[in-house]
């Protein structure tokens, strides 16, 4: 999953928020020296992303890239689902997008003294390009794949790869649509696990089942 997908699933607490946009720009372990939701947030971004790999609507998709572009299947569909999220955001979030990217904006700003420079970047960027809501629309992510391309160190097609996923527009969000609920549910459980219950107040009560 991608930037947008990761600030929803980390759920309502501001740190394990901020440790999902981190983890995206921290390799290894999380510093010691974290406060423990953010550290948290990491693990849970993780363990979302390994959820997202082995899930089999997730499988068949890749499976719909042709080489050159099947090699980086992973990455065209975690952009392609933030284009999904965003373009549905009603139907899996109560909260207005805008807040939601404000708020991580506020939240990167308010710790930028211990963020890695990558990340303090990625922020600049959300803001110049009126990020997440700009997701929805396909020229910022024919942008975003421009963008990961150059930030790849080997020669890659990711700049080239827009006509194909909008060539394939329907069956990825008809994936999206059966896959992604069942994600929000895995994450609510995983931040269970993750988290003692004094640290989440309100969490288990919140469980299905």
């Amino acid at each position: 999953m991608n930037h947008l997908a990761h600030v929803l699933l980390a759920g309502s607490n501001i740190d394990m928020q901020l440790g999902g946009l981190l983890a995206d720009f921290w390799r290894g372990a999380p510093d010691p020296a974290w406060r423990e939701r953010v550290r948290a947030g990491l693990a849970l971004h993780r363990k979302i992303d390994a959820y997202t790999d082995n899930h089999p609507a997730v499988a068949r998709l890749r499976k719909r890239f042709e080489p050159p572009f099947r090699r980086y299947a992973g990455i065209l569909l975690d952009i392609y689902f933030d284009h999904a999220l965003a373009r549905r955001w009603n139907d899996y979030a109560s909260e207005p997008l805008d807040a939601v990217s404000e708020r991580a904006l506020r939240l990167v700003d308010e710790n930028r003294d211990w963020l890695p420079p990558d990340l303090l970047r990625f922020a600049r960027y959300m803001h110049a390009n009126s990020l997440f809501a700009a997701y929805a629309e396909r020229a910022m992510i024919e942008q975003v794949l421009i963008g990961v391309s150059q930030r790849l160190r080997h020669a890659n097609p990711l700049a080239e790869a827009g006509p194909v996923l909008w060539k394939n527009a329907a069956a990825l969000d008809a994936g999206f649509a059966e896959f992604f609920s069942q994600l929000q549910a895995e994450a609510l459980r995983l931040r269970l696990t993750l988290l003692p219950p004094s640290l989440e107040p309100g969490l288990r009560q919140s469980m299905p089942g």
